[in-house]
């Protein structure tokens, strides 16, 4: 069991049967009444945020979760396979668990953190750049522009991002996960 005074950024709880991760948090002494430290969670199984104030003393239980390495081998068209990095065990995990935000941006052979809770797959942590090719992209043309314009081009997973002018089908950029835009070419 956590006490109030063990609330930290980054600590992950149980609340309503699922687990939640503090996004912030402020201990307030007010000169009248009790002291209280108001807390912003984020459900790790939804992604919702929500603030809950805690009176001091409150008992806090823990989340039963775990985080592996893991090694991302291939999509059979209903799950998405993971090896773990030190155990070699594999496991599949559906599309809706993984969700578009993470399913665009996962290449073959990528390590990924994968989040456990209650021993279920719930998230996937990507690194927070990839490097991809464009499969296509309509040729830019020159004089076409007064300043900082964009094409969408596809990767090679399929998803569509806004690249400059001046990228081509067949290069390789690097794409910012958390965002899903361009950041730069990369040379080879």
């Amino acid at each position: 069991m956590y006490q109030t005074s063990d609330i930290r950024k980054g600590l992950k709880i149980e609340r309503d049967n699922a687990p939640w991760s503090v996004t912030y948090f402020q201990f307030v002494k007010p000169g009248k009444g009790c002291a209280f430290t108001r807390t912003k969670q984020k459900n790790l199984l939804t992604g919702r945020v929500v603030d809950v104030t805690y009176k001091t003393g409150e008992k806090i239980h823990p989340a039963d979760i775990d985080d592996a390495m893991m090694q991302y081998l291939y999509n059979d068209g209903e799950e998405f396979h993971f090896m773990n990095t030190e155990t070699y065990e594999q496991i599949g995990i559906g599309s809706d668990v993984l969700g578009k935000d993470v399913t665009n941006w996962l290449l073959e052979e990528a390590e990924v953190q994968v989040l456990f809770y209650k021993g279920n797959p719930v998230n996937v942590d990507l690194p927070n750049f990839v490097e991809m090719e464009i499969t296509y992209c309509e040729p830019g043309v020159k004089g076409n522009t007064a300043q900082g314009a964009s094409k969408p081009a596809t990767l090679s997973t399929g998803a569509t991002v806004n690249v400059p002018l001046f990228i081509n089908q067949g290069e390789t950029i690097k794409i910012d996960t958390r965002t899903g835009d361009y950041v730069e070419r990369v040379s080879k």
